[in-house]
């Protein structure tokens, strides 16, 4: 009784909303999204953060699927129309941890709107619970304002970068750490 209440009192940008997030599909990595994954990626480091990386100082781009689909990890893909607008990956660290790498978002797709990023969060912690993963960790930018917002929100707690399993590859750009326990 009190869904169908609830039901009643959505707005017309609710229904909206939905309809929106409901033409966002997520699928695994294939190689036929890798351009467009290293395009998107590299593109928002680049213009939309001002970070200093190239593709060359992300080799694992190149080869998603030796370096992340492998053991319990995963690379997945929002796609919209069929084109990529967002990325996410897990990287099997060991010890049943893992560490979230790769969010991304193409700008226009952020927000309630689409519900990108929290599609894309919602399929890496399925996963994980599914694969028995204990730990996720993740490292970024003290850039990514919205990102650490969203991370936090999700139930992600700030750890000291002493705090990090060793099996952790800190990437360079990388100075505000978090952990996420299943």
């Amino acid at each position: 009784m009190q869904l169908a209440i609830k039901a009643l009192c959505l707005t017309q940008k609710d229904i909206l909303t939905m309809d929106y997030a409901n033409q966002i599909v997520i699928d695994k990595f294939s190689i036929k999204y890798q351009n467009d994954i290293l395009n998107l990626i590299v593109n928002i480091q680049q213009k939309e953060f001002d970070i200093d990386i190239t593709a060359a100082d992300q080799p694992d781009l190149c080869d998603i699927k030796d370096f992340y689909q492998k053991d319990k990890g995963n690379f997945w893909v929002a796609l919209f129309n069929k084109e990529v607008v967002g990325t996410v990956s897990l990287l099997d660290i060991g010890h049943d941890q893992a560490a979230l790498r790769k969010m991304f978002v193409n700008q226009g797709y952020r927000g309630k709107k689409y519900q990108v990023a929290f599609l894309l969060l919602n399929t890496l912690l399925n996963w994980a619970q599914l694969h028995k993963i204990r730990e996720i960790y993740l490292g970024t930018t003290p850039k990514f304002l919205a990102a650490h917002r969203f991370y936090e929100k999700k139930g992600f707690n700030k750890i000291a970068k002493t705090s990090l399993p060793s099996a952790f590859s800190i990437m360079k750009v990388d100075t505000k750490f978090y952990k996420y326990e299943l």
